[in-house]
């Protein structure tokens, strides 16, 4: 791609080369881990026990609950505004007190010493922010925050208090598969690597759509004022809970914010990818109310040290990049991945399994490196060792997957915008277009501020 593109000639030529690719949708993760992993204070008590509350008990909240308490942690409070998925939890830990108000757990429950936050994106942020400034250790979901500014909050705040132990939901960030295509890029498998192509067959969930019609009676098992949170005042609406609320602007990020923290994470980590400065954006069927059907998002990358500047393209909705490759080699559609461009050939990362070279000849050759990481032990473990003391930092604690999820949010500004983002990653501010720079932001609601 040219360094100095027209919007009408991304479009033309970035969408010409993805659009053959539509196709089914479906599920996907993919993760790694950061450069280093700073160890607790010395000062901190080691324990044997911790007690742990959980913010969300359906989907991943239950996944996400059942691997913290097979790490040792107790399970002593469990929070959902659903009393049919709190019932649910309750049946698996029925030592556990159950609330319907985050807020009324973490204000009553003394006992608790970390906290689990599983529930819709516009959430993220308040829900991890009250138990820290509490002093609880937290285990937040992807994406970190709903938006930028929340972020910074929220790393901010780990920086600020680091006996606090916390780490984000891209699980595969600790997988052995990540660890190697980190090393394999470092190594030099393809030389430098100059492009970056992302993608994704999400949304499995409607997108594209207006505000539901009507005015649904809210269902008397359902805490629609602390579903609702920061957002703005809505009628309930069987479209938002439990599970289609990530195709709305006020409470999800869309097919991005969904899984690009898992499937950018190797590149991101690999090639240090915290200096993003231009992003711009084209979707289909985008609403005020919602993301796109599909999208296409550009970001640049500046030299930083001795890497050379970078260029990475996310697409979803069943895009995927139009470059040539081997009449052997396919893209996967179903998983989707991130292919990486160098000077010296090209190689796929995908989810949970080890790095591809597209040449078939050279990675018959090929001499993997040996192994320069350090080995995490399972995601959910690493965090709950940490907080009593027995390990080090998490994987992917908020230092690391803060400007992960700022990385990842800006393309929703881009997106929403309609603008060609220039981003001033050391300060967190948009220099070129104040009303994009609005969307750094979002306005809360009385008595929910972040």
């Amino acid at each position: 791609m040219s360094d100095a593109i027209t919007r009408r000639g991304f479009i033309k030529t970035t969408a010409a080369v993805a659009t053959a690719a539509m196709t089914t949708r479906s599920l996907l993760a993919a993760d790694a881990t950061p450069a280093a992993n700073p160890a607790p204070p010395a000062t901190q008590p080691a324990a044997s026990k911790l007690n742990v509350a959980v913010i969300g008990c359906l989907g991943k909240g239950k996944s996400n609950t059942d691997l913290v308490a097979k790490a040792g942690a107790s399970i002593v409070a469990l929070c959902d505004i659903d009393a049919g998925n709190l019932a649910k939890a309750a049946t698996d830990y029925p030592q556990a007190r159950t609330y319907n108000d985050w807020r009324k757990m973490l204000e009553t429950q003394k006992d608790v010493d970390a906290v689990i936050v599983s529930v819709p994106d516009h959430s993220h942020a308040i829900a991890a922010l009250t138990a820290m400034k509490l002093g609880k250790h937290v285990y937040c979901e992807k994406p970190l925050t709903h938006n930028i500014a929340e972020v910074r909050k929220l790393t901010q705040a780990a920086r600020e208090n680091p006996k606090l132990m916390t780490q984000m939901g891209n699980q595969g960030h600790s997988s052995e598969a990540s660890h190697e295509q980190v090393e394999w890029i470092r190594a030099g498998a393809i030389g430098t690597v100059t492009e970056v192509h992302v993608w994704t067959d999400r949304p499995v969930w409607p997108q594209g759509v207006s505000r539901p019609d009507g005015t649904p009676k809210v269902p008397d098992s359902v805490n629609w004022d602390v579903w609702l949170g920061p957002a703005a005042d809505r009628p309930y609406n069987p479209a938002y809970h439990p599970f289609k609320w990530r195709g709305y602007w006020d409470f999800g990020t869309g097919a991005l914010g969904d899984m690009a923290c898992h499937i950018m994470d190797v590149p991101y980590w690999a090639l240090n990818l915290r200096n993003p400065a231009v992003v711009e954006a084209f979707g289909d069927g985008m609403t005020s109310e919602s993301p796109p059907k599909w999208s296409i998002i550009r970001y640049e990358f500046p030299q930083l040290g001795e890497r050379p500047p970078v260029k990475m393209i996310w697409y979803d909705g069943g895009l995927r990049p139009g470059l040539k490759l081997p009449d052997d080699f396919y893209l996967p559609v179903k998983d989707g991945g991130a292919l990486l461009v160098g000077t010296g050939g090209m190689m796929l990362c995908t989810y949970l399994r080890p790095p591809q070279l597209t040449n078939s000849e050279k990675a018959q050759s090929y001499r993997p490196p040996s192994p320069t990481l350090p080995r995490p032990i399972q995601h959910h473990a690493q965090w709950v060792k940490a907080c009593i003391g027995q390990g080090p930092a998490p994987a992917s604690n908020f230092d690391y997957s803060g400007p992960l999820t700022e990385l990842v949010l800006l393309g929703n500004i881009a997106l929403r915008s309609g603008k060609r983002i220039e981003y001033d990653a050391a300060s967190g501010q948009i220099t070129n277009s104040p009303d994009a720079a609005k969307l750094l932001t979002r306005e809360y609601r009385k008595g929910w501020e972040v």
